[in-house]
Formats: C-alpha cells, structure tokens, sequence
C-alpha cells in the first residue's frame, strides 16, 4: 500500500512484488495471444468472472494495439459485465460490491516499435540483437564468396527494424513501407550495387521490410529484388528471410532494464489509480518514463503513425590515445592552422570532456584554438557528465550481462556458490548497476552508495537464506572503484571474476545512438562554423561555440561545457547526479530484499498529441 508523507508515496518491496505478480496473470482462462474468444461479449464475460473470483481489481496488459484497445474495451464493459455476472449467478453480491471497479495500465510490448506516444517498445532492441547477429554472421560468407544478401525483416506496417538495421549495418539500400521507393528504383538500385564493387567491396547487403510497397502501393518483395539483381547484374544473390527468428533469443540488457523501469511505473500508476482515474499506457520518452491515456495513443497510432514516422524516417534516411591538449598548444595550433581546420568533433570518454574544457582555456592565448568544437561522449564507463548514455556503454552492459547469464547457466548443476563479477567504470558504478539489474543479482557494491560492515551482514544472511531454497547459487557484481573491496564470506565457496567489457560486436542501439550524435553534431557544427565565419576566417570565442552533445531526458542537447564544470565531480571522474542511481531500489526489490521504494518522482499524465507537436518540433 502506498504511504504518503512529506517525501512522497513509498511502498515495500513486499507490496511491490505482490502487484508485480499481476504481470504474470492471464486475464482470461488460457493462453494470452491474440485471443479470438476475448473479442466476444461472452469470452470477456468469462474474463471479467475470473478476475473477480481471484479479487483482482487491478490489471496491467502488455501488449500492442490490440491488446491495449482490447484492455480498454473490457474496462469499459466492467460495470455491465458485472451486472450481467450478478444476473446470472456467476458472481455474489459482495463480490460484486468488492470488485465495482477496474484498473488498467497499460505496457507496450512489441518488436515492430509501430505504437504511437513510446520512443521504444519492449522487445524491439531485442529483436535488433537477433537481427544484428544474423547480419554479422552472413557478412563474412557474404565476402568470402562475393555475394549479394537479400534480407527480410519483420514489419507488415513498420519499418523501423528494417532502417534501423540497415543504419547498424550500413546496408546499401533499404526497403520500408512508409517511404517507397521511386518509380524508377530498380535503376538506381543496380547502378548503387554496380559503383559499390566497383569501389573494391566484396559484398552488397539489402535490407526489406515484410511490408515494403512502391508508390502504386505493389509489394516489393526480397524475391522481386534477387531476381532483378540476378537479370541485370548476374550477381550471386541470396535470399535470408529472418522470420520468428526476430521474436526469439535471450533479451537484451536494454530490455531487460526497460522491462523493470516500466514495471515499476506501471505498478505506482495501479497504486495511485481511482476508480475515475483514465486507463493510461506507461510509455519511454527518451530516457523519461511517462503516462500517456491509453485509447489516446491506440488512437493516434492508427490515424497519424504514417504521417509521424515519415517524418522520422526522412530524417534517419539522410544519415547514412588519452593525452590530454594543454601540454600540446602549440602543436595542436600548428596543425589547425597547417592542415585548415575550420572545427573540431571529440569523440571520447571523460578526457574528451576534460580536453574540452583545457581547449577552452587556451583560447586566450592561441587564436587558432578559437574554432567550434563538439563532443561526443563515447566511454564503456557512462561516466561524462551531461549525457545519460555514452556510446558503447550498452555494448560493454550487454557484454556483462551475457556473462551474467552464462554463468548462471554454468552454475545451475552446482550448488551454494556465490559468483562475483567486477566491472569495469573507474569510479562509476553504471555498469554494475545496471548489469545487476538485468542479470538478476542478489547486490551490486558501487562507490557512489557507500555501504557499512552492518549492510555486507543483511547481504550475506540474504544469501544464506537464499541457499536454503532451490536456488542455490549467489551473483554479485562490484564495481573497480579504488577505495571498494568485496571481503564477502558468505556460507558458500565464491568465484570471482574479473574482465573488461571492451571490444565486440557494437549492439544495434549503440549503433543507432552513434549515427544520430553523428548526424547532429556535424549538422550543428556545420552550422557553428557558418556563424562564426567572418571575412574568411573563423573565429569563435563564446560558451555556446564549444558544446557538449548529450541525451539528457526526453532529448539530444547541445550544452557549453563551460556550464558542465559546475556538474562534475572531477576528483572521481563522474557526474555530481547520475540518474540510474534512482533504479537501485529496483535491483534489491528483484533480489527479494524488504525494502522501501521513493516514489515522489514519478511520471504524469499527458497527452499524445501535446507529444506528437513537440516531436515535429525536434525534427
């Protein structure tokens, strides 16, 4: 039950876990897919009885546009199902009177990303993953043998795997329902196809979408497009059509971590909820959990999605050493002005911040310093301040994570072992916390919450409760923080493990995410540059001429790092406030600890096409 007080709602993890298991019922007698009886009055009367006899008065659907217009629906219907229950016998009269009312958040699960008033939905970065290592894995045939792979990926109406791969893979064309191709695009495919080997590669990868059309609205299908490469070019061509594959496999840490931070939110929605609260759909904007009305986003998903995803699409179709400078001025300024440098983009972990900041200093005394300058943040350790994510922090957290399951999988004949896993971060407990949270850990030690001989002593006895039961077998990941030691000694051997989550496969959201802070930076130095141009020479000497490009929130922003030193913590090389810190609770309730969640920072209602006009604002 929720407590009010002067910090806001909180609830116990007790609580927490019981509302979380309304996740896991079907809310009619069977299977939950796309099931044709629940389109009937006479399945939903079912539904409505089973609820009631259970006392479940609140619900979460997970699910599309079906599902949420179905979980709507039936809401709609409660007080007339019930009376018709009552009629009939199904149901008493008290329980009738207990039951007068229902609840309903919504999630959206879906690979396809095709739901209106959400950034992503759970299960696309997933799906993307399956995708990606399918590509990979074909990419190295495909030099070998100097071939041509024709792969289609899901989305009848949605083609945001099918461009989103083909971004990660850089693809040499892509076919997506919301942007047909010309009426001549069979030549321009061919003369692509033709320049891409002429210029020395090996191989040609063509990415189509289920639903891929032309302008008179005919199915370009990947046979249509191998027998046309075959015709004209007699190239070697290869059809790959990825199918269920897409909806299988192990979930991403991404995933994972949006799955649980989703999940939380919906369960304080329920917990807030009367019985005139609107059904609302928990939804992602950009890295803010949001509550959206439910019907309002199924209704704009079926009346305005082509519209907003062509916008959004046009603009993704046009994408396609440590030392820091103050002790290299000289050289630096030399080679700016020797090789004509009109701006600089620093891709880079902290340094590249701190570099930032010492460039900005030697303006005063060297001119040629006086050029735009941007960075990216780009650091396993998610550790730059202004951006909630770095690029390859979630390839370095899927890397963990997949040890995590490994070795949980390699322990599962073994019994009363605890494995300890150190990640990488300096400092930064980002990794830990978050690799803990999708790995299932039992606790995950950082510098940034400082803990006590008493807080190692609850853990252990967690454990040793924990060795009690079926599951016999304990993970903890700590961070590599200088002043942190693990000096565990619970009931049970203990395997550590130490590695660096560096290298691999990038996974297709850091591909995605570095294509986009690319895309940007470049458009907005480009313009810097412009601005600054004066006579033929460039000058910039103000705050705003050397920024820093992050996601912070809901957007990507530019922002002085000037303005950033007020942010940072520079002795321990990490941001003053991180805001995955608020996501450790949700670690310790998943490990089944009895503890308190702060609720005061929640999500509120909004409206979907107040966020409609504000996203055809950003573009």
């Amino acid at each position: 039950r929720p407590r009010g007080g002067e910090h806001g709602a909180r609830f116990r993890g007790a609580g927490a876990r019981f509302l979380t298991m309304i996740f896991l019922l079907l809310f009619f007698w069977g299977g939950g897919a796309r099931c044709q009886d629940f389109r009937t009055r006479e399945g939903r009367l079912k539904a409505a009885r089973n609820l009631v006899k259970r006392g479940i008065t609140n619900l979460c659907v997970i699910g599309g546009d079906g599902s949420l217009t179905g979980a709507d629906t039936f809401r709609a219907e409660w007080s007339s199902l019930l009376a018709e229950l009552l009629k009939t016998g199904g149901i008493t009269a008290d329980e009738a009177k207990k039951s007068s009312y229902l609840n309903i958040v919504g999630m959206v699960g879906s690979i396809d990303n095709d739901f209106c008033g959400t950034d992503m939905t759970i299960g696309t970065d997933s799906a993307l993953h399956r995708i990606m290592e399918i590509v990979d894995a074909i990419t190295t045939t495909a030099q070998s043998h100097q071939r041509t792979f024709v792969l289609e990926v899901m989305g009848r109406h949605c083609g945001y795997l099918a461009l989103i791969t083909s971004l990660a893979c850089g693809a040499d064309w892509v076919f997506i329902p919301e942007s047909p191709p010309e009426d001549d695009w069979e030549d321009h495919l061919c003369r692509r196809l033709t320049e891409t080997r002429l210029g020395g590669s090996r191989l040609n990868i063509i990415i189509v979408a289920e639903g891929a059309i032309d302008k008179q609205g005919k199915p370009i299908t990947s046979d249509d497009i191998k027998n046309l490469v075959v015709k004209r070019l007699g190239y070697d061509t290869r059809v790959t059509i990825l199918g269920h594959v897409q909806r299988g496999g192990t979930p991403s840490a991404f995933d994972r971590v949006l799955g649980s931070r989703m999940g939380v939110e919906a369960v304080m929605a329920l917990l807030e909820a009367t019985p005139e609260t609107p059904a609302c759909v928990v939804s992602l904007s950009g890295n803010q959990a949001v509550r959206l009305p439910l019907m309002e986003c199924v209704q704009v998903t079926k009346d305005v999605t082509t519209a907003m995803n062509e916008r959004r699409f046009d603009d993704a179709l046009k994408l396609r050493g440590r030392t820091l400078p103050k002790k290299y001025f000289e050289e630096i300024s030399a080679n700016i002005s020797s090789f004509g440098i009109h701006g600089l983009i620093i891709i880079g972990g902290f340094e590249a911040f701190t570099g930032s900041l010492e460039m900005m200093e030697g303006r005063a005394k060297f001119e040629e310093l006086c050029i735009p300058l941007c960075v990216i943040p780009a650091t396993v350790s998610n550790n730059v301040p202004g951006s909630d994510f770095s690029i390859g922090a979630d390839t370095a957290l899927n890397t963990i994570t997949t040890t995590c399951d490994r070795i949980k999988q390699s322990a599962a004949g073994t019994k009363r072992r605890v494995f300890i896993i150190e990640t990488m971060g300096g400092y930064c407990g980002y990794l830990a916390t978050l690799a803990g949270l999708a790995g299932g850990a039992d606790a995950a030690y950082i510098y940034e919450e400082h803990f006590s001989i008493r807080d190692l002593q609850i853990n252990v006895e967690h454990l040793t409760e924990k060795m009690k039961t079926t599951v016999k077998r304990g993970l903890v990941l700590r961070g590599c923080s200088p002043p942190l030691r693990t000096r565990l000694s619970p009931p049970c051997p203990v395997t550590r493990c130490r590695f660096s989550p560096q290298g691999g496969t990038p996974t297709p959201f850091d591909r995605n995410f570095g294509t986009k802070m690319g895309a940007k930076a470049v458009a907005w130095i480009t313009g810097k540059i412009k601005e600054c141009s004066r006579h033929g020479r460039i000058f910039a000497n103000t705050a705003d001429s050397a920024c820093l490009l992050g996601m912070r929130k809901r957007s990507l922003v530019f922002q002085p790092v000037t303005e950033l030193k007020e942010q940072t913590d520079f002795e321990h090389r990490i941001p003053k406030e991180q805001w995955w810190l608020k996501l450790r609770p949700i670690l310790k309730i998943l490990a089944k600890y009895n503890i308190e969640l702060d609720t005061s920072e929640k999500a509120h209602l909004e409206h979907v096409r107040q966020k409609r006009i504000s996203l055809e604002s950003n573009i």
